[in-house]
């Protein structure tokens, strides 16, 4: 919360916020809950405006209830004060638009003005495309050609993942925004990074001799990164057949983690050095031949099963779904960054649907004492770990070993836990992200060069698979995903952590040799 509270004392930048796609799911779930946290927090400025663009009809009164009914469903602050409600609300204004067609956007720019001289705004726009990517080019297109681009003020445009479905097709969409906005002025948002924890990782790093000393391969074994989730695909079949769990969370989400783990400390805190580092471990992250890809990359798709006692269909019999569908749901894979820091220290990383729980967690495991020293004559003693917890609880717990209470002796395992979300008042992952990019922040968004290296990678995966679809495991609903994730650490001497959650039983049973094991946090 440091951060946060240091970055209340910036000056504010009046600006008129247009959202296209202001009916959507993410718009009512996410933004206006955001944006409503920051004005409860006095953290928007004074002289502001918020313009919702979509295609159907609608009022400026019609769409502000709209905006209240989210809020009140979804936003972390309660609508009580009458009063201060209208003066958020009041500066909500609609506008019905086909974003195809260019003669829409003359008058949503005579719009703008007007707002412009009601609340002396100097020109300043911030555009987020909450929309289908195929329309980000169109809309970028239609903005230059209409003269939003060339005003006075500054411009910034804010998109959503994903961003292509590989890399010709991000190339060619990058193209299409760069023509309209400069890459400063475009803002890439992965909203894993604006969760509390992961932008923690560099503050638990680099303001700390303890771990930053050993933060390399003569001290650590390995590095797991789980992201799970409860849900199927729901309502997104027609999407998530076109995308899978590769492109859909290892090519932006994953990748963002382990890059924020793997970082070299950047020459100073600034947005463009922060960024150098990591596109430095890109450059670093082995690319896989198709021999590779099938020896350290897991693919697998979920059958029918429980989720918290409720039967659920296998994914082929989802609607939408293709039944021969050979779109993979869960990933795992082995991962090296060749450098000197991490050479040899293998980064595994897990996501998946219909899995046993929602969790995103990365554990640090330590490199084991010697055998047949001190206190490890009989292989008794577990590795020190480093858990860090992004979802949904966040927090961090570092497990160390300590006699066990009492005459009898022994050595157990005990958790120095924090937990960062347990207090009210945590911000969410949009309003930190909302907030940069008013303030021209681009840290925490992902850079073009970021975007095209991540592709790269994932496309060398997609190819092998292309190829042949026999080595598509499948695993049952409300499990960790199939037997082959667990081979792929098993045969390296490894096994998978339990996340946060795991009953002190199943702990034991992933442990290796542990006579008795105790959890305390």
């Amino acid at each position: 919360m440091g951060e946060w509270i240091v970055k209340q004392s910036h000056e504010h930048h009046p600006l008129i916020f247009v959202l296209f796609g202001a009916t959507g799911d993410l718009a009512k779930r996410k933004l206006f809950p955001a944006l409503y946290s920051l004005h409860k927090e006095r953290l928007l400025p004074e002289r502001f405006a918020v313009v919702g663009v979509a295609r159907g009809e609608n009022t400026d009164e019609g769409f502000r209830s709209d905006v209240l009914s989210a809020v009140e469903t979804y936003a972390r602050f309660d609508v009580k004060d009458q009063q201060d409600w209208d003066a958020f609300k009041n500066r909500f204004y609609y506008y019905p638009l086909d974003v195809k067609s260019h003669e829409g956007y003359t008058g949503l720019k005579a719009l703008l003005e007007r707002l412009d001289h009601r609340y002396q705004i100097p020109g300043n726009r911030i555009f987020f495309l909450a929309m289908a990517p195929e329309f980000f080019g169109t809309i970028a297109s239609n903005l230059k050609k209409t003269g939003f681009t060339s005003t006075q003020g500054w411009k910034r445009l804010i998109i959503e993942k994903p961003f292509g479905h590989d890399l010709l097709s991000a190339q060619q969409l990058n193209q299409q925004i760069s023509e309209a906005f400069a890459e400063d002025e475009i803002y890439r948002i992965d909203h894993y990074l604006g969760k509390e924890m992961v932008q923690n990782i560099e503050v638990i790093r680099f303001a700390n001799t303890l771990f930053e000393s050993v933060w390399n391969n003569r001290y650590i074994d390995n590095i797991q990164i789980t992201s799970s989730e409860t849900v199927g695909v729901e309502e997104r079949a027609a999407y998530y057949e076109k995308s899978g769990a590769l492109r859909d969370m290892v090519q932006n989400h994953m990748l963002q983690m382990v890059m924020m783990m793997a970082m070299e400390p950047p020459s100073r805190l600034k947005t463009e050095a922060i960024r150098d580092e990591k596109v430095k471990v890109l450059r670093s992250l082995r690319r896989y031949t198709p021999e590779e890809v099938r020896e350290h990359v897991v693919r697998g798709q979920y059958t029918a099963g429980r989720i918290k006692g409720q039967a659920v269909p296998g994914y082929r019999e989802e609607p939408g779904v293709d039944p021969n569908s050979a779109t993979e749901t869960f990933v795992a894979a082995k991962l090296y960054i060749d450098n000197f820091r991490w050479a040899g220290v293998p980064f595994y990383i897990r996501t998946g649907k219909r899995m046993a729980q929602k969790s995103t967690e990365i554990v640090v495991q330590f490199k084991e004492m010697p055998i047949n020293l001190y206190f490890n004559r009989e292989r008794t003693l577990g590795p020190n770990l480093l858990v860090i917890r992004i979802h949904p609880v966040e927090g961090m717990h570092l497990m160390l070993n300590v006699k066990r209470p009492g005459t009898e002796g022994g050595i157990i395992p005990v958790a120095m836990d924090f937990c960062q979300n347990c207090a009210e008042g945590t911000p969410e992952a949009y309003e930190r992200l909302l907030y940069d990019a008013m303030h021209g922040d681009s840290t925490f968004f992902t850079r073009w060069d970021e975007v095209s290296l991540a592709w790269k990678f994932v496309d060398a995966i997609s190819a092998a698979w292309e190829t042949s679809t026999s080595d598509l495991a499948h695993y049952t609903a409300g499990t960790w995903g199939p037997e082959e994730a667990n081979q792929l650490l098993r045969k390296d001497g490894f096994h998978w952590w339990p996340v946060s959650g795991q009953s002190p039983e199943e702990l034991k049973s992933v442990q290796k040799v542990h006579k008795a094991v105790e959890v305390f946090s």
